[in-house]
C-alpha cells in the first residue's frame, strides 16, 4: 500500500501541473495586446459585403447569420499593410456542421486568382463535439486548386458558445501571430518574400456554408433544420498602418519589448496551447506535398 501511495504521488508530481493546466487554461502570457488598441465603431469602420438582410447591429454588437437563403459578410472600409485586428466572438451552440464563421485578412477582391489571406475560421461541429479553430495563411493563392494552405487547428480550452472570447491576428513585416484572449497560439514567421503576405489586405468577417469540407472533411453537412446559424461579433479592436499611412508608420508589436516578437512568457503560453490543444499542423501531415512549403523543411 505504501508503495502504491508513493507511486501515485510521484505520478502526480510529474504530471499534475500539466494535467491541471490542461483543464483550466494556459499560463498567463504576461502581456495583453488587445488592451493597447482602440475600439472600432462598426458602422464607421466596416461595410456590409453581402447578405445585408442577414445582419443585425445593436449597441455596436453585430449578429450575422446563415440560413437556407443566404449567409452574410462584412469588410473594413480601408486596407492595411500591417496591424493588430481583433474581435470578441460568440458562436452558435448545437449542430453547426458545415458552417464556417470567419474573421480574416484578405486582398482577394484586389487580386482575384492571386490573393493573400490570413484566416481565423471556426469549423462547425456536431452534437457533443468541440468546435475546431483553424488558423491559415495563404500567399499569392488562387481558387483553382493550386492554393497552398498552411493550416494549424486547435480545440479550445473553453466552450466558445457560452461567452464572448477575443480572437486576433497581429500582422507585422516580420511575422503573423494569432491570439485567443491575448494568449498567442501560433506564430508564422517571415522566412522569405515568397512565403509571406506583403501586399495590403482588408479585414473581413463572414458566415457561410462550407459543407464540402468544413466538418470532418465534409462527412457532416449543414442541416437547415437547425437554422439560423448565428455568429456574434463585438469589441472590434484594431490599430496599425493602413495602406494610406506614411511610409514612416511604425508597425505594431505583440510584445512589451521594443524588439517586437514574443516575450519568453508569451512563448511559454503558446507552447502550452500547442502541446495541449493543437489537433493539426500542416508541416506534420505526411500526406501533404511540402515542396511548396519550404518553411516545413527544417
Amino acid at each position: 500500500m505504501a508503495n502504491f501511495v508513493f507511486l501515485f504521488s510521484l505520478i502526480f508530481i510529474l504530471t499534475g501541473a500539466s494535467v491541471s493546466n490542461a483543464g483550466y487554461g494556459p499560463p498567463s502570457p504576461g502581456f495583453y495586446p488587445s488592451t493597447k488598441f482602440r475600439s472600432l465603431t462598426f458602422n464607421r469602420c466596416f461595410k456590409t459585403l453581402w447578405g445585408p438582410s442577414h445582419q443585425s447591429i445593436n449597441n455596436n454588437a453585430l449578429d450575422i447569420w446563415l440560413d437556407s437563403s443566404s449567409g452574410s459578410g462584412f469588410k473594413s472600409t480601408r486596407p492595411f499593410r500591417s496591424g493588430y485586428f481583433g474581435a470578441s466572438i460568440k458562436l452558435q451552440p448545437g449542430y453547426t456542421a458545415g458552417v464556417i464563421t470567419a474573421f480574416y485578412l484578405s486582398n482577394n477582391e484586389a487580386h482575384p486568382g492571386f490573393h493573400d489571406e490570413v484566416d481565423i475560421e471556426f469549423l462547425g461541429t456536431t452534437f457533443g463535439k468541440p468546435y475546431t479553430l483553424q488558423t491559415n495563411v495563404y500567399i499569392r493563392g488562387s481558387g483553382d486548386g493550386t492554393i497552398i494552405g498552411r493550416e494549424m487547428k486547435f480545440h479550445l480550452w473553453f466552450d466558445p458558445t457560452q461567452n464572448f472570447h477575443h480572437y486576433a491576428i497581429l500582422w507585422s513585416p516580420r511575422d503573423i501571430i494569432f491570439f485567443v484572449d491575448d494568449v498567442p497560439i501560433r506564430r508564422y514567421p517571415r522566412k522569405s518574400a515568397t512565403t509571406f503576405p506583403l501586399r495590403p489586405m482588408w479585414l473581413y468577417g463572414s458566415i457561410w456554408d462550407a459543407s464540402s469540407w468544413a466538418t470532418e472533411d465534409g462527412k457532416y453537412k449543414a442541416d437547415y433544420r437547425y437554422q439560423p446559424f448565428v455568429g456574434r461579433f463585438t469589441n472590434f479592436r484594431a490599430g496599425g498602418c493602413s495602406a494610406y499611412s506614411s511610409p514612416r508608420c511604425r508597425p505594431v508589436t505583440a510584445s512589451p519589448g521594443r524588439s517586437g516578437g514574443l516575450s519568453k512568457r508569451q512563448y511559454m503560453a503558446m507552447k502550452w496551447v500547442q502541446r495541449n490543444h493543437m489537433v493539426y499542423h500542416y508541416c506534420m501531415d505526411s500526406k501533404r506535398d511540402h515542396s511548396l512549403t519550404p518553411e516545413c523543411w527544417n
